[in-house]
């Protein structure tokens, strides 16, 4: 049997464990509107919380950008390929969240897959929750430190950890919003356990940043927690409507990850453009009050609205509203039915939810309207009872 035979019968088993992925491709800009195959959608799968991503004055600012900038770098940014704007966009970042200073990479998953081993090595301690995003996951393994996996929000077992640990480093990391929950971490008692065992407390804002706390200025802002041990991780692709993301802290910590962060160093600098627009995307969340209220409202009418007996609506007060099935298969039967009554909710599955908690990630944005939200609640009722 070759190489090409055994990648074949792993894409079967992928299959029948009905866990492949499809990607589909919209002839439109990200929006609650999708055409996909000449069929127009409503969907409910973008993380673009505030509806920034297709909004006129950012498209506006990104061509902006590009003439006045150009359409690449050319270099890494400790080489030659960080630039003004993209200086000024970090000055504007640490201002809007409190911190001293903040350092701009390319991707969230560069970002939280680069801090990590750039923290805490072999020898050093990672304590992160069950639930975190893989690219958490992916840098405590990069790091090559003792890794600790604490049950969700479980903040006894984390103590019993941290209490156990002879480490000299030691890292607590978690996200603030936990991406396929919807839930919100318990950041002030997580930030009193780094305090008692001297961690970090490393904090993945990607879902929060942009829509909690005052202005949107993310969830550690929302809970009134400050502190060196803080390194906040702000995603600048989702309620941003861009790209890339930052680490903001301690004005010694942002200049080690600088020092220090592969992930940083050694890849070519995001397009200065991007910078630009990114400049007029923080001035909407500022201002994006209204944006926020509505969401809210949103949120709040679509959890009225649904009368679920079968499958379950988690508890959550994010845009994440996800919809727990249980088994793959009846996960994906009603993202097809969901589907054929043109609404596009993606069905989630391992691994990146435990096995038996398939579910449909139902994803809000201030771009929806009522009628929006009202069609998909009938929708999912109406098919609790048909399928």
């Amino acid at each position: 049997m070759t190489q090409l035979d055994l990648l074949r019968d792993d894409l079967r088993d992928l299959e029948q464990a009905h866990l492949m992925r499809q990607r589909r491709n919209n002839a439109l800009p990200c929006a609650p509107l999708a055409v996909v195959d000449g069929r127009e959608m409503l969907a409910f799968c973008s993380n673009d919380y505030l509806g920034l991503a297709g909004d006129p004055a950012l498209a506006d600012a990104l061509a902006e950008g590009a003439q006045r900038w150009g359409a690449g770098s050319g270099a890494s940014h400790l080489v030659s390929g960080h630039y003004d704007v993209q200086h000024t966009l970090e000055q504007g970042l640490a201002s809007f969240i409190g911190c001293e200073r903040a350092l701009y990479f390319s991707t969230g998953y560069m970002a939280n897959s680069g801090v990590i081993p750039a923290l805490v090595g072999r020898g050093g301690a990672v304590f992160a929750d069950r639930l975190n995003h893989a690219s958490l996951v992916d840098g405590m393994l990069l790091s090559r430190a003792e890794t600790h996996r604490y049950p969700h929000l479980d903040l006894a077992a984390l103590e019993r950890m941290l209490q156990a640990s002879t480490a000299r480093r030691k890292l607590i990391a978690t996200d603030s919003v936990f991406s396929m929950d919807g839930d919100v971490a318990p950041l002030p008692d997580l930030l009193r356990l780094a305090d008692t065992y001297d961690a970090w407390l490393m904090v993945d804002d990607a879902h929060g940043f942009g829509v909690l706390g005052p202005n949107g200025r993310g969830a550690v802002a929302e809970a009134g927690i400050a502190s060196w041990r803080l390194i906040l991780i702000g995603t600048l692709g989702k309620a941003a409507g861009v790209s890339g993301a930052f680490v903001a802290g301690q004005t010694e910590l942002v200049e080690w990850l600088m020092q220090k962060a592969r992930t940083y160093i050694f890849t070519t600098g995001a397009p200065p453009a991007l910078a630009h627009a990114l400049l007029c995307s923080l001035e909407l969340i500022l201002n994006g009050d209204e944006r926020r209220t509505h969401l809210e409202h949103l949120i709040a009418l679509f959890r009225g609205r649904l009368q679920l007996k079968r499958w379950q609506l988690m508890p959550s007060r994010t845009p994440i509203q996800p919809i727990r099935v249980g088994d793959n298969a009846e996960a994906l039967a009603l993202a097809r039915a969901l589907w054929d009554e043109g609404l596009w909710v993606p069905a989630i599955r391992p691994p990146t939810v435990p096995v038996g908690s398939a579910r449909l990630r139902i994803s809000l944005s201030a771009a929806h309207t009522e009628s929006d939200v009202e069609r998909l609640a009938s929708t999912l009722n109406r098919l609790e009872h048909s399928l």
